[in-house]
């Protein structure tokens, strides 16, 4: 929407991604990143640690459950969102705010590590009322660890997915036309 305030965070998750459903059954996963930037003293010839900065995040559907399986406390992850502001009163009545950041995308950092990435099995596909943003739980198994990203596949299975076959006639040539 025109007007959010888009970020992009590099940074340590501080605990593992806690899973959980609205009342609608709607996935949705909370957790921490703790993003400390660095910098070069050359009085000193170190590099020296400035001040955290501790962003509480959260994103839905799907990629909740894909990020619940995948991340882990500690992880390095790259996570680009909206900025939310939210607003309440204590019970003292004094006024609070907090600033959240609502995660569009998200993915371990591969500077210091290495990931292997993994289709997430869904049904569905997407505008048919299945998969991709339908906020129906995911289905299946073989996902999990460190760095095992999750990709949406067709409803169809591996079999419609031109790209895992190298064409729709399973053709492997890059002169072929896209499937698509």
């Amino acid at each position: 929407m025109a007007g959010e305030t888009v970020i992009t965070v590099v940074g340590n998750l501080t605990a593992d991604p806690e899973l959980r459903f609205s009342n609608a059954g709607v996935p949705y996963a909370s957790f921490t990143i703790a993003s400390t930037p660095r910098s070069y003293n050359r009085q000193s010839g170190k590099w020296e640690d400035g001040e955290a900065l501790f962003l509480r995040a959260s994103i839905w559907n799907e990629a909740a459950e894909n990020v619940a399986d995948s991340l882990k406390k500690g992880m390095r992850v790259i996570a680009q969102g909206r900025l939310t502001q939210r607003s309440w009163e204590t019970q003292q009545g004094e006024r609070r705010t907090a600033i959240d950041l609502r995660v569009d995308e998200i993915g371990p950092s591969l500077k210091w590590a290495s990931a292997k990435v993994e289709r997430a099995p869904r049904g569905g596909g997407y505008g048919n009322g299945g998969g991709y943003d339908s906020g129906a739980p995911a289905q299946g198994g073989g996902r999990g660890g460190y760095g095992q990203g999750n990709f949406n596949a067709p409803s169809g299975g591996p079999h419609e997915d031109p790209w895992a076959t190298g064409g729709a006639q399973g053709g492997s040539s890059f002169d072929d036309e896209p499937p698509f």
